[in-house]
């Protein structure tokens, strides 16, 4: 997952409520099933398996990397059914954030939805800058032998082109989304099509010893988990968008459990493709595998081509995530759950400057981290606020609203659910050191902040908590009344 696009209106209000003024605010329901599929494949991919193949393969030391493709689908499904109930359920603009707010409210008051936009303004940026990474590793095809210095100038210089690019009025993002997909697409295909016009078995299949060791398999795996959690992110996007979707309560879930699928069937042979063409030390080492791949087997004018493709998809989708992503504090500001300068709109073209400004200017610093870096602490802060708090949210909701309307509900509930437990908790337990302390240190600076903000605004714990069950609340009003 390298970008995600959020939500471009205030979420104070459920999608399904049909007033004069939820029209006002601009959302149609106008994305059906195949768009929405798009939209999240797109999120996922992204630039993301052209760089994070190589970082695989090194996690799992050998051509079993496969198999953490695999399990880190699993995964993604398994919590992907938990985002399928909760966006059914509430499908409104602002996804976990509505989803904390309405579970949450009883005891922590406005905390968790607080707590996901903290952490939010971190992790998103986090995601972009692998972008940024990954478009300079590749642009090193046309501009070899660049130093650390020049690497690290040219992702700051594509970094404020990009907010140049967005800082402006911006009506609608689907088309792009549905053009860059496309993209997407034609880089995967020649990719796998170049590795699969040589294709060596012995190459692919030639595990290390001891490859399939206990303790050498699952602490690689763990490792691996890592970077696939990064790779598949972006199924939920669309969980983001409710307002927007044609019958949400069918969409999301059959375009998150639709999209984990086929960005699997993406994953597998495009991984097994590239070991069976480069052995697998080889391929390891390489900034551009992509590239490497399609050089070999295709010549340097084929190699050109699907490095223009991978440059123009990374370039977009950052574009993309940065203009859907500074949408997530803005929206929670004009909701009173976060700092009101947040929610601040251009004055003459009317998109939210200032958290696109500041989002934007953490990318730029995010890009200094290493690759590897960068995703341990986008995987270990999204685990700790989103993902965890998400499990809990279901049961909690099933417990508090059980007459709201859940037009999808967990298959084998709640075997999902403890399976994305253990899973997130696994993943989180495998990343550095230093991302682990990061990510609680984010939380609880968080919670300082929001001790500070609520003091002043005068909310729990501070004033009364406020209980409002949005969705129950809209589902009974629109209810036809009894005979």
């Amino acid at each position: 997952m390298e970008s995600t696009i959020m939500p471009m209106g205030p979420v104070n209000m459920p999608a399904h409520d049909q007033s004069p003024e939820a029209s006002a605010r601009g959302f149609r329901r106008s994305i059906g099933l195949f768009p929405a599929v798009a939209i999240n494949m797109t999120q996922m991919c992204g630039i993301g398996p052209f760089i994070t193949i190589p970082a695989m393969i090194a996690a799992m030391n050998g051509p079993q990397a496969i198999f953490g493709w695999v399990v880190g689908a699993a995964l993604a499904m398994a919590d992907g059914l938990i985002w399928a109930e909760l966006g059914a359920a509430m499908p409104g603009a602002g996804g976990t954030y509505v989803y904390l707010r309405e579970a949450f409210q009883y005891r922590s008051g406005r905390l968790m939805p607080f707590l996901f936009v903290w952490t939010a303004i971190l992790a998103i940026p986090l995601t972009l800058s692998t972008g940024l990474i990954g478009f300079v590793q590749y642009l090193g095809y046309f501009l070899p032998n660049l130093s650390w210095l020049h690497m690290h100038v040219l992702a700051v210089l594509l970094g404020v082109a990009v907010i140049f690019a967005i800082y402006r009025k911006v009506d609608s993002v689907k088309r792009i989304t549905m053009v860059l997909w496309i993209v997407m697409l034609l880089a995967v295909a020649f990719t796998i099509g170049a590795s699969f016009t040589d294709f060596h078995a012995n190459l692919a299949f030639e595990y290390p010893p001891g490859a399939f060791g206990f303790t050498s398999f699952f602490s690689g795996l763990g490792s691996g988990l890592i970077i696939a959690v990064y790779d598949y992110l972006g199924y939920n996007t669309t969980a983001y968008m409710g307002e927007e979707l044609k019958e949400p309560g069918r969409v999301i879930p059959r375009s998150i459990i639709i999209a984990i699928l086929g960005m699997m069937a993406i994953y597998l042979p495009m991984n097994l493709g590239v070991i069976g063409t480069v052995p697998w030390k080889e391929a390891e080492h390489s900034n551009s595998v992509a590239t490497l791949v399609v050089t070999q087997n295709w010549g340097h004018t084929a190699a050109g081509i699907v490095t223009v493709l991978i440059l123009i998809a990374a370039f977009a989708s950052i574009a993309m995530g940065l203009l859907g992503g500074c949408r997530v504090p803005y929206n929670a500001a004009q909701d009173g759950v976060f700092f009101k300068f947040f929610g601040r709109l251009h004055p003459k073209h009317g998109f939210p400057h200032v958290a696109l400004l500041i989002m934007g200017a953490i990318m730029i610093f995010c890009s200094f981290f290493d690759f590897t870096t960068a995703i341990s602490m986008l995987v270990s802060v999204t685990i700790l606020i989103q993902a965890l708090a998400q499990v809990a949210a279901v049961s909690i909701l099933r417990r508090r609203q059980p007459g709201l309307k859940r037009p999808y509900k967990q298959w084998l509930y709640p075997v999902p659910s403890i399976l994305a437990l253990i899973g997130w908790v696994y993943v989180y337990s495998s990343v550095d050191r230093f991302s682990i302390y990061m990510s609680i240190a984010w939380v609880i600076g968080g919670i300082a902040f929001f001790a500070i903000w609520a003091s002043v605004t005068r909310i729990w714990p501070f004033g009364p908590r406020e209980i409002r069950e949005a969705y129950l609340d809209t589902q009974s009003s629109s209810s036809p009344p009894m005979k």
